[in-house]
């Protein structure tokens, strides 16, 4: 072919292509079936997949992700399908509403922080955090007013009895604060510096004490809040404030809680201002003095809090049995502590450590309400026995569930019992996890040695019970029928025998304390 000839070949190339096109194309026309039939979708969901490149991901997120990519191509091919509306409402994305955290120093003038040392710009800062942090609280606090209890009351979604018990005495912390806002900010300077806040603070935290009826109303508050949540209408409104910007991706119940933990930040807050402060400045004084009486509020209406918890879960407490009304319940003012925990045949239990005596129940619905029923004869702390079992120690309950359990299940057991094994059976209890299981172990050794000190504060180790500690630190309490019996004066001339043998050196009676009680044991058998 010669070099002048092919442009003209090129041109007849491309027309038979395109010919042999539209002829290949005329011919699937002829083949395809009628447009009104619907095309099975299967093929295009089986043919995008192939196009999409393999992930390394785990197992349970490369199903995930097929089972998502399946459902979207699906979607796009069945557009003409009515579906129906998703109860939870698909929007777009939501853009969480943030607070610009400032710094003293971003605030404020710079060329006045170049004249300060870096000590007075930390105590500065430490100032300014608790103005902004006051400033916080109070929009979180109107906020929870504005944003959920006037619209609830307002829809009827709960009655107003209902949310005065749920926020309880929350209107009357905002003014509160509002006070301390304003003393702080007319103490500040036209350049941004605060110079004594210490005056302030000691007449302001006695205003403090109202938080006694809001904290010790937080247990009921929340009880009734989870109770209300299986409304569908207060949980739709409930799921809706979340999913708006303004909450930040807080429940109600975290708005509720903000003064709680904004209360138990002062003695922090207070410390840090002092720690920056001079020690010939005249403030330092009055921090001292304002650092003791908010250490001391808080201690009081943790008490407090402490004993309307108690006495919460007390008054939910439901007796199979009279024997199992133990006076140490109903004696008690502290709830040690509480939550779930499985016994070794899966069952799930709620387990109280008051004071002086564990409780084992399972939780009930009476009337609507949370109950606890009592699983089995509560154990006091005096004569309980508390073991620390080894993982794999414990074996499952049930033939088949023993056979094919694994060590997983087997994992963070510990065994509480009686003394006395004819008292009550002993409970193999299982913890969520290692950290869970060490906090019940510590929690339930300091009763146990709280429970002891009582004991021998009170004078009570001779007489009717004898306790003594064995050396793997377990209290063991055992009763003696013949003590019991004997007559009044033996038991006082016992009593003064051995304390005729100690001196009156107090050191010297704390060195002989061991080898007279076990002499006193001795006297007795």
């Amino acid at each position: 072919m010669v070099a002048k000839d092919y442009p003209y070949y090129i041109a007849a190339k491309r027309t038979n292509c395109a010919l042999e096109a539209r002829t290949i194309s005329s011919s699937l026309k002829e083949t395809e079936e009628p447009s009104n039939k619907r095309a099975k979708p299967l093929s295009r969901v089986t043919s995008l997949a192939s196009l999409i490149p393999p992930l390394k991901a785990t197992p349970l997120k490369r199903f995930s992700q097929t089972l998502q990519r399946s459902i979207s191509f699906r979607n796009e091919s069945r557009t003409d399908i009515f579906t129906p509306r998703s109860f939870s409402r698909q929007g777009p994305p939501v853009i969480t509403k943030r607070r610009d955290s400032k710094l003293w120093s971003e605030t404020f003038d710079i060329r006045v922080n170049q004249m300060l040392t870096a000590k007075e710009i930390k105590r500065q800062e430490a100032i300014f955090e608790l103005s902004q942090g006051e400033q916080v609280l109070i929009e979180d606090l109107k906020l929870a007013k504005k944003a959920y209890r006037d619209p609830m009351l307002k829809l009827s979604i709960m009655t107003e009895q209902e949310l005065k018990q749920i926020f309880g005495t929350l209107d009357s912390l905002i003014p509160l604060h509002e006070d301390l806002l304003s003393r702080l900010r007319e103490a500040r300077k036209p350049d941004g510096t605060t110079e004594r806040v210490g005056h302030i603070l000691v007449g302001w935290l006695p205003c403090l004490n109202s938080y006694d009826s809001y904290c010790s109303n937080q247990v009921a508050a929340k009880a009734l809040l989870d109770h209300k949540k299986l409304d569908h209408r207060v949980h739709d409104f409930l799921q809706r404030c979340l999913e708006s910007p303004f909450s930040r991706k807080l429940d109600l119940w975290n708005f509720l809680d903000i003064p709680r933990s904004r209360l138990v930040k002062y003695p922090l807050l207070l410390k840090e201002i002092l720690r920056h402060t001079p020690n010939d400045q005249p403030d330092k004084q009055h921090l001292e003095e304002a650092i003791n009486i908010v250490q001391g509020i808080v201690a009081e209406i943790n008490k407090k809090t402490g004993e309307s918890e108690c006495q919460f879960y007390k008054e939910r407490l439901v007796f199979l049995e009279e024997s199992q009304k133990d006076p140490l319940i109903e004696n008690s003012k502290m709830l040690c502590c509480h939550g779930d925990l499985k016994n070794n045949r899966g069952a799930k239990l709620h387990v109280f450590l008051f004071q002086e005596v564990l409780v084992i129940t399972r939780v009930v619905t009476c009337s609507e309400q949370l109950c606890y029923q009592l699983y089995r004869q509560p154990i006091p702390v005096s004569d309980l026995v508390l073991n620390d079992l080894q993982d794999g120690e414990v074996r499952l309950g049930g033939s088949i569930r023993g056979a094919f359990s694994n060590n997983e299940r087997t994992k963070n057991f510990f065994r509480v019992s009686f003394v006395d094994p004819s008292e009550g059976q002993s409970h193999s209890l299982q913890a969520n996890d290692a950290f869970n299981k060490q906090q019940w172990l510590n929690c339930i050794r300091q009763a146990k040695e709280a429970v002891q000190r009582s004991l021998s504060d009170a004078g009570t180790l001779g007489c009717k019970r004898h306790t003594h500690l064995t050396p793997n630190g377990i209290i063991m309490s055992h009763q003696e029928p013949k003590l019991e019996r004997m007559d009044q004066s033996d038991n006082e001339s016992d009593c003064s025998m051995d304390t005729s043998e100690i001196s009156g050196d107090y050191e010297q009676m704390e060195q002989t304390h061991c080898c007279v009680y076990q002499k006193r044991i001795e006297t007795d058998v």
